[in-house]
């Protein structure tokens, strides 16, 4: 028992614990390097010390000291953030406008050569009209980043994404999100930045769908973003893959049914359409012209001209060419 109980405890916490290690966010360098290098070592090592009897105490110190340090490792607002991550945006409520501040609006001659711009904009919520859900495809189809625009009856759009708010010095790596690597980041940005850089200059497939929810939902939802933009300003919390990401942050503040946040096509995130569609989140669409999600889906791709320019019209020309969301005509 006491053989099997040490194979299990190295077994179950070597890998989570060299990857918490080296894709966390200690200083300099050399000492997140060496740290995870050191735990492995000691928790191989200690099979060595199995005549003394300390095998299976030293290894429980070891990843008790691990645990305690992962949970207690607080996620910061000053760090040196890649440029799009550098300033955040911050919201908030006098009777029904919405004052946002930092809306992030960069304009791209490359996915990584861009003129960085932010815009203050006020929203008043009586002409909260819309919101859309986007997927972005970048490969296959099983993944997608998924976030939501708002619309008004005044012609603006906000377009807000829960993202991982990366610092200068690391790339992007999927696996780190699954530690203590990224903080959680809202994008608050203008649809020319955020939907732009994804169908002109990264030229992934973009779908855009109109959720089919009550005037006061959208507005509850709205303000529940604004609400964590504002706290999250204060009070910064860690992003994670499986617990709290683009697609979990959506389904918490829409007040989604646990079933709903659980369901596997949260963590396949290019589904996550499909999924709204079966909660009947989508259109509605004219069942006759749309037979099904393939048919709304196909038909909610945004396609741009490779001579396309972002332009000041750019959130109507992109809805120029998509299924309205009505019900069918008696």
């Amino acid at each position: 028992m006491w053989y099997w109980g040490t194979r299990a405890l190295q077994g179950a916490a070597l890998l989570p614990g060299v990857g918490a290690l080296y894709y966390s966010t200690v200083e300099p360098d050399a000492l997140r390097l060496g740290l995870s290098m050191a735990f492995p070592a000691i928790m191989v090592c200690a099979r060595w010390l199995r005549p003394t009897g300390l095998i299976f105490p030293v290894r429980v110190m070891t990843v008790s000291a691990l645990a305690i340090w992962y949970v207690t490792d607080p996620p910061r607002n000053d760090r040196v953030w890649a440029g799009e991550y550098a300033v955040p945006a911050d919201a908030w409520r006098v009777g029904d406008v919405v004052h946002v501040r930092n809306v992030r609006n960069f304009r791209y001659r490359t996915e990584t050569d861009y003129i960085p711009a932010w815009y203050d904009a006020t929203y008043d919520l009586n002409r909260l009209d819309s919101v859309d859900l986007v997927t972005s495809y970048w490969a296959g189809e099983a993944i997608a980043h998924v976030f939501l625009s708002f619309g008004f009856s005044d012609g603006k759009h906000l377009a807000m994404s829960i993202e991982t708010r990366r610092q200068a010095r690391f790339p992007y790596s999927t696996i780190a999100g699954f530690f203590h690597h990224y903080e959680l980041f809202y994008v608050t940005a203008d649809e020319r930045d955020l939907i732009g850089v994804r169908t002109d200059v990264r030229r992934e497939r973009v779908y855009l769908y109109r959720l089919n929810i009550a005037p006061e939902v959208r507005q509850r939802l709205f303000l529940s973003y604004v609400g964590a933009i504002h706290d999250i300003i204060y009070r910064p919390v860690w992003y994670n893959t499986l617990t709290d990401n683009c697609t979990t942050g959506i389904l918490a503040r829409a007040g989604a049914r646990l079933r709903y946040r659980f369901d596997w096509r949260v963590i396949l995130s290019g589904h996550t359409a499909a999924m709204a569609y079966d909660m009947d989140l989508l259109g509605p669409y004219d069942p006759k012209r749309y037979p099904g999600f393939a048919a709304v889906h196909d038909a909610s791709r945004i396609h741009r001209s490779q001579d396309a320019v972002i332009g000041p019209d750019y959130s109507a020309a992109i809805r120029a060419d998509l299924p309205p969301p009505e019900r069918p005509q008696p």
